[in-house]
């Protein structure tokens, strides 16, 4: 077999002038304005800033107590802090952290490294080995990803019967726990919601804008619709609606839709907090719940959402969209997974 000789390539040939110039940078290229600085700053999430705060604190504090440099921290320092979550339980709930928890501080102390021009330090290695074996520990011994249970729609009745309706605060908190549950709401996004966010439809229905989300960091905004209900009690309309013509009576018009209210049921502050709604839920949950109510958390309305959906024959495009899951998201379909495995368990029915 004979080869045809290839076509030799007629080409402009490309020449260099000279060698690219070295770049200098004067201090005018490191300047960053304090209004630029700032700009920065808020666009980190309060609740993230708050638990990253909380995890690089915590760090530090550890360092003094054994005499180790926080910053720059070296990997053995980095590795001996690992070991020191694993084997030291909690003061809240008596355990030891959960490994995501142990990855977030990690993640923390090399932010806070690079924040501070330690670019790539501490070097992780040591740490994750340690990390590796305290998961293999734990799955040795049974321990298993600690999850907040379903808020399903006969728990959420109790919760919202353990809300006085005559006080302002048992208003709130049914507006809390409606909005939870038919939003598939994360408390973040309950804690910003503004009073004009929350409106009713031509339709008669409740058109809630919520502003940004985890999924929505640019903060382009997503509308949410929830369907009126058949229960006085658990109408989402109808209990928004009482709830604002409450602080109506009170001068409240504008602004946030969930304040902070102390025991005397007046109002302290123009907000509520995240943490405050997960704790309202906890202390609630605690009372009218059977077991340990402190298990249950807001998040539990995500989950109870929707799985109540789904066994409503709702689409799962459907309920992604509700709960603004992002497209590709695994954490919906362990939600219903769950459904699946009681109703369609192929042991069902078959005579036992």
């Amino acid at each position: 077999m004979t080869q045809t000789p290839e076509e030799p390539i007629t080409a402009e040939l490309v020449t260099v002038d000279s060698c690219p110039q070295p770049v200098v940078h004067t201090d005018r290229d490191h300047e960053l304005s304090d209004d630029a600085q700032q700009a920065i700053e808020d666009s980190i999430p309060d609740n993230t800033r708050r638990a990253y705060g909380r995890q690089w604190e915590t760090f530090a504090s550890w360092c003094k107590a054994e005499s180790r440099l926080p910053l720059p921290a070296t990997p053995k320092t980095l590795a001996q802090y690992v070991r020191h979550l694993t084997i030291t339980p909690s003061a809240r709930t008596g355990r030891t952290p959960a490994p995501s928890s142990i990855e977030q501080a990690i993640a923390v102390i090399r932010a806070a490294h690079k924040a501070a021009g330690y670019r790539d330090q501490p070097e992780t290695a040591p740490a994750l080995r340690i990390l590796k074996g305290y998961k293999k520990q734990r799955s040795d011994s049974g321990t298993r990803k600690r999850k907040a249970p379903a808020i399903n729609l006969d728990k959420l009745r109790a919760l919202i019967a353990d809300c006085d309706p005559a006080t302002l605060a048992g208003l709130r908190d049914r507006t809390i726990l409606i909005l939870g549950f038919t939003m598939m709401a994360r408390r973040s996004e309950l804690a910003r919601l503004h009073l004009e966010d929350v409106r009713e439809d031509d339709e008669g229905d409740l058109t809630i804008l919520i502003r940004s989300s985890k999924t929505d960091q640019e903060g382009d905004g997503a509308e949410v619709i929830v369907p009126r209900g058949v229960h006085n009690e658990t109408d989402p309309v109808r209990v928004v609606r009482t709830y604002k013509e409450a602080l109506a009576k009170r001068g409240v018009i504008a602004g946030r839709l969930l304040r902070a209210i102390n025991q005397w049921d007046q109002i302290t502050h123009d907000t509520m907090s995240g943490d405050a709604i997960n704790e309202m839920v906890q202390r609630r949950a605690a009372r009218v719940l059977p077991g340990d109510g402190l298990i249950y958390t807001a998040h539990g309305f995500r989950a109870g959402g929707a799985g109540e959906a789904y066994k409503n024959k709702a689409p799962l495009s459907a309920i992604r969209t509700q709960g603004r899951w992002a497209d590709g998201s695994p954490q919906v379909l362990e939600y219903i997974r769950v459904v699946d495995a009681r109703e369609e368990n192929p042991m069902r029915g078959i005579g036992l």
